[in-house]
């Protein structure tokens, strides 16, 4: 084992592929405390807005916003001046001005706290300054005006937990069932296996539909779908692993001190099937990423509010026309993830392969 993990030291680009999956994950778990959005927080007065490094609202668009919060308070903005971050206003109304409703500016995110500095003797004019707030949008806002990066990011969790807990699954189920099979061998072997072949032969979105029948769609029904799927591949690989360990003269020894079968499995049968598993694990990743990706283009997967990369992927397909950074980015950190893990999955199988290690 330290031969192969010194292989895989000298494979470049599985350490490469190993440090963009940290980076990516810490992101996904740190970068949404870091944006200084929330997942779900609407701008309103910033939809669609392109990605960008400047500070928001940009100086056009303060006079736009003024109106159409003016608009909700029942007055007009007769006067607007914005230096060194402060708005100075006059709004005017025909009928006195209520000063509560200035709570309307703070509400809309674009501007602090306001203050009156003058008040006419009818009410009906009010000098008002305000602090305008420094909002960035590094890949833009959405068809709703969210922030588009602490969605992606939010998403990444989401995506990720379904691939790492759907390979999980699919491992454990797999792994044993594919032991069993191959160990006991004959009639077991040959029925266990018809019975993968006929859930090879049920096509997978047609079983989600039916799923969504009885269940509701969500996260959880993702995850069973996946795994109740996923785990045929791993079952497979090991059985063969299994029927090339079960003659074995360990595995003989085994059985002639007379221990069960389950010790037998648990102890000397699939710890040697370990290798070929943890390269097809690393496969079956971003196999199941993609999938849900897939699912959830398809509008079967994760639900609003909960959102992953394949639904903001289908989000961003609709508005490809008008506003193309809303499928750019997603799609970004979904082939940068599914690369990464791709070449990870390379640079362990070569890193396990014996025939390699003999060469070495």
């Amino acid at each position: 084992m330290s031969r192969a993990w010194g292989r895989l030291a000298r494979n470049r680009g599985a350490l490469a592929a190993l440090g963009l999956l940290g980076a990516i994950t810490l992101a996904c778990l740190v970068g949404p405390l870091l944006t200084g959005h929330q997942p779900g927080r609407i701008y309103a007065d910033l939809v669609q807005t392109p990605p960008g490094l400047g500070a928001h609202p940009l100086s056009e668009a303060v006079r736009p916003a003024l109106e159409r919060l003016a608009f909700r308070m029942r007055a007009t903005v007769r006067e607007s001046v914005v230096r060194d971050g402060i708005m100075r206003l006059i709004l005017d109304s025909s009928r006195p001005i209520d000063e509560r409703s200035l709570s309307y500016l703070p509400r809309s995110d674009l501007f602090g706290p306001p203050k009156v500095l003058e008040r006419s003797e009818d009410g009906r004019s009010l000098v008002v300054e305000a602090p305008v707030r420094r909002l960035y949008f590094l890949l833009g806002t959405d068809a709703l005006g969210r922030d588009l990066l602490t969605r992606i990011l939010v998403a990444g969790r989401v995506s990720l937990l379904i691939g790492l807990v759907a390979t999980a699954v699919a491992l454990v189920i797999g792994v044993a069932y594919g032991a069993v099979a191959g160990y006991l061998g004959g009639r077991a072997d040959a029925v266990m296996m018809r019975c993968v072949d006929i859930l090879y032969a049920l096509p997978f979105v047609f079983f989600v539909i039916m799923l969504l029948v009885f269940f509701r769609a969500g996260l959880g029904l993702i995850l069973v779908a996946i795994a109740a799927v996923e785990w045929l591949d791993m079952a497979r690989i090991v059985r063969a692993q299994t029927l090339s360990l079960r003659r074995r003269d360990f595995v003989r020894a085994a059985e002639a001190l007379g221990l069960s079968t389950v010790a037998i499995l648990s102890r000397h049968v699939i710890p040697n099937t370990l290798g070929p598993v943890a390269v097809a694990a690393t496969l079956l990743v971003p196999r199941v990423i993609l999938l849900e990706s897939f699912l959830s283009f398809l509008g079967l997967g994760v639900q609003e509010p909960q959102t992953s990369w394949g639904a903001l992927i289908a989000e961003g397909a609709r508005a490809i026309e008008s506003a193309p950074w809303l499928l750019a980015g997603p799609a970004a950190f979904l082939v940068a993830t599914l690369i990464a893990l791709n070449l990870l999955g390379d640079g362990l199988a070569d890193a396990l392969d014996p025939r390699l290690a003999e060469r070495t």
